[in-house]
């Protein structure tokens, strides 16, 4: 072990002790605290032994006053990186699988006191990123204050709870889908219609940022006030690349987009969405709809399946699901693999059906087997008119985009 410049043997026993909880694989975490060095704004550092692509690597998670920061670091380089910011910390907090080390330090002194572990650690090195719900989003994240979500000691607040779930959901969700795109070396241009609040728009721009992309995203919105609230929250924590545009699907036209999400776009919105993200060729499309009003006053029941679509709640659920499946045939036909799945239990909303789509290939024409069985569907159930089918074919009329829920 290489000598640590301190004039405090504390400093030194402390760290040995890290250095062995990393090589003995007992290690859970590391904060360290009241900095007081050369970074401004610094205010902690939480240092956690994470899987990256197949290795292990020693992250930190560097939570300033305005923004938070993730650095993944060799574990031969932890012995270094860590003595030198621990110079700099009053605080130190060692957490391993069998004891607890706390250091607190002054000019003229330093102490070291040792304790058991209370509670049983899980070994943090068998779960990497799964460690903590995946840690997708970091709850002491200071854009979750200004939303409302946790409160000034970074607790989530219990009737948000159900959203911070949401949050965490959708950006798993957004993290699988992300690590089959093949993005470009440019910023990854994201854009989030009918982004509302902002929750899952910071979110994202949140975990690109920690996780070395470059993320340019742009939340569309109706509302002016949630424009403006939510840029004020961008602008608070330090995202300075996450601008809110007020408009919809139909007036905001991004020349460039990677990642298309429209959640609870209502109605044909989805439609329009979805269009935008094949027409500018997006690596990834989110849609979770919200509502399906266009296909079931066309609706007419095959013979065999009259009896059961003569109860309204039936004829509606059919109707959903007709629309939803022929927005992933259309998907899949013009080059992306497509899924449709419950995005968050019924227990936390009511809209809870996500259509993610990856791009696989470019494609001229969309495939002709795939069409057939779209039209074999409508022909079935007397479909005239899908939106988004018009909409892919040039043939949409001018209309109104869909009710207002």
């Amino acid at each position: 072990m290489s000598s640590l410049a301190s004039p405090f043997p504390q400093e030194q026993e402390f760290l040995a002790a890290f250095v062995q909880a990393i090589e003995t694989q007992s290690f859970d975490r590391l904060i360290l605290s009241q900095y007081k060095g050369e970074l401004q704004d610094l205010e902690k550092m939480t240092w956690r032994v994470i899987h990256l692509q197949g290795e292990q690597v020693l992250q930190c998670l560097y939570r300033y006053k305005t923004q938070d920061v993730t650095k993944n670091y060799p574990l031969a380089q932890a012995e270094t990186v860590v003595g030198v910011m621990l110079l700099a910390s009053k605080q130190a907090n060692l957490f391993s699988m069998t004891e607890e080390l706390q250091l607190k330090k002054n000019k003229k002194k330093a102490m070291l006191t040792r304790s058991k572990t209370k509670t049983e650690v899980k070994k943090p090195l068998e779960q990497g990123h799964d460690r903590i719900k995946q840690r997708y989003v970091d709850q002491d994240a200071s854009f979750l204050q200004h939303l409302g979500v946790t409160d000034a000691k970074a607790q989530v607040i219990p009737s948000m709870a159900r959203k911070w779930k949401q949050i965490n959901k959708f950006v798993e969700i957004f993290s699988g889908a992300l690590s089959q795109i093949q993005a470009d070396d440019h910023a990854l241009r994201v854009v989030d219609f009918g982004s509302g609040k902002g929750y899952l728009t910071c979110a994202l721009y949140d975990y690109m940022q920690k996780h070395g992309q470059t993320p340019n995203v742009t939340g569309v919105e109706l509302n002016p006030k949630m424009v403006e609230f939510c840029q004020n929250v961008a602008d608070q924590s330090g995202f300075n690349q996450l601008k809110f545009f007020q408009g919809d699907v139909r007036t905001y036209e991004p020349e460039r987009l990677d990642v298309m999400i429209a959640l609870h776009a209502c109605d044909v919105a989805t439609d329009f969405a979805i269009h935008t993200g094949i027409r500018l060729n997006a690596q990834m499309i989110m849609c979770a709809p919200c509502c399906h009003k266009e296909l079931r006053p066309q609706l007419q029941a095959p013979k065999v399946l009259a009896p059961m679509l003569q109860f309204g709640i039936h004829a509606g659920q059919q109707a959903e699901m007709l629309t939803d499946t022929i927005r992933a045939l259309l998907l899949k036909a013009y080059g992306y693999e497509t899924k449709v799945f419950e995005f968050v239990a019924l227990e936390h909303t009511s809209k809870n059906k996500m259509i993610l789509a990856t791009k696989r290939k470019n494609v001229t024409e969309p495939d002709p087997e795939v069409m057939e069985q779209i039209q074999a569907l409508k022909e079935m159930y007397g479909i005239q008119k899908h939106s988004l089918e018009l909409l892919l074919k040039g043939e949409w009329d001018q209309q109104d985009i869909g009710c207002k829920c």
